[in-house]
């Protein structure tokens, strides 16, 4: 035992590794220390211009917004130069465009989503994923050019706002497949294991598993890919001019939107047309805010439950 003792000690080493392992862990400290002030600085300068942004239009177009008539009447009858009028026109159309968008876009971009996630195999699922994400890169633009070229130029129809919504689409559907299928990725395989050991289908796992799952995260890719079309404005410009009437036919005449009344507005280098700029592009934060208050309840309130 003595010898097996002399033997032990000799072999452990001959300086405490507590310097060592000290000064590694200064290291790290301080390397610690560095990335978090990196990580504060980027997020401040990062939030600069959007506080910016928000501090201008809050101070330069609140006053609109308190205004009654801002809410219920619209700009018919109100020229450039006379102080009055509303946004309501270009509110609703804003609402009924986005509305029409989303119930075209969203359940073309879930079920994409799924495809790829729970069937694509093989080179048509490479060739759809390849379709999106060129889909992704798309200027704005170039969708209107195409659906102006297809819907005005081909077949020759009027520009309505059928074709914007059309343009839209386009720009949405992407954004709602990669959400969703980044979604989908996250549920965890164990829960499908179990719902196909059981006996379900796998339609049916999709449906009672995976989706309501992933809802919340659907909820929010939806909620980013309106954001983005509402504040679109090549589209409205090439397909769905401006006008200064309510309108909610979107197969007969123009409708005006937020987006284009700001457009038009900032044109017109007059005080009043500044200021309904500034009132539309507030009104338009306020929308895209309230839309993401009411995604955050509802993907609450429909999580799946233990």
């Amino acid at each position: 035992m003595s010898t097996l003792s002399t033997l032990d000690e000799s072999a452990l080493p001959t300086t405490a590794p507590s310097d060592d392992f000290g000064g590694k862990s200064s290291a790290r400290a301080v390397k610690d220390q560095v990335a978090r002030v990196v990580m504060w600085a980027a997020f401040l300068v990062a939030l600069i211009p959007l506080v910016w942004i928000l501090g201008s239009a809050v101070f330069k177009g609140g006053q609109m917004l308190l205004d009654l008539t801002w809410w219920t009447h619209s700009q018919n009858g109100i020229t450039s130069r006379r102080e009055g009028g509303g946004a309501v026109h270009a509110i609703q159309g804003t609402l009924i465009q986005a509305g029409v968008t989303a119930l075209i876009s969203v359940p073309i971009g879930v079920l994409t989503a799924i495809y790829l996630v729970e069937y694509g195999r093989g080179r048509l699922a490479k060739t759809v994923s390849f379709m999106v994400d060129i889909l992704t890169g798309i200027p704005s633009i170039v969708a209107a050019l195409f659906v102006y070229a297809v819907w005005v130029t081909t077949f020759g129809f009027q520009r309505l706002p059928i074709a914007v919504c059309l343009a839209l689409t386009m720009l949405m559907i992407p954004t709602v497949v990669r959400s969703t299928e980044e979604m989908l990725k996250l549920v965890p395989n164990e829960l499908r294991e179990a719902s196909y050991a059981l006996g379900v289908p796998k339609w049916k796992t999709i449906m009672k598993i995976v989706i309501p799952t992933s809802f919340s995260g659907i909820v929010t890719g939806v909620l980013l890919g309106l954001a983005r079309v509402m504040g679109e404005t090549a589209p409205l410009i090439i397909l769905g001019p401006y006008t200064a009437v309510i309108a909610t036919n979107l197969f007969d005449g123009l409708m005006p939107t937020l987006p284009t009344m700001i457009f038009q507005s900032y044109g017109e280098s007059v005080q009043p047309s500044v200021d309904r700029v500034w009132g539309a592009s507030l009104t338009l934060i306020l929308l895209v805010f309230l839309l993401n208050i009411a995604g955050r309840f509802i993907s609450r309130f429909s999580k799946v439950r233990n």
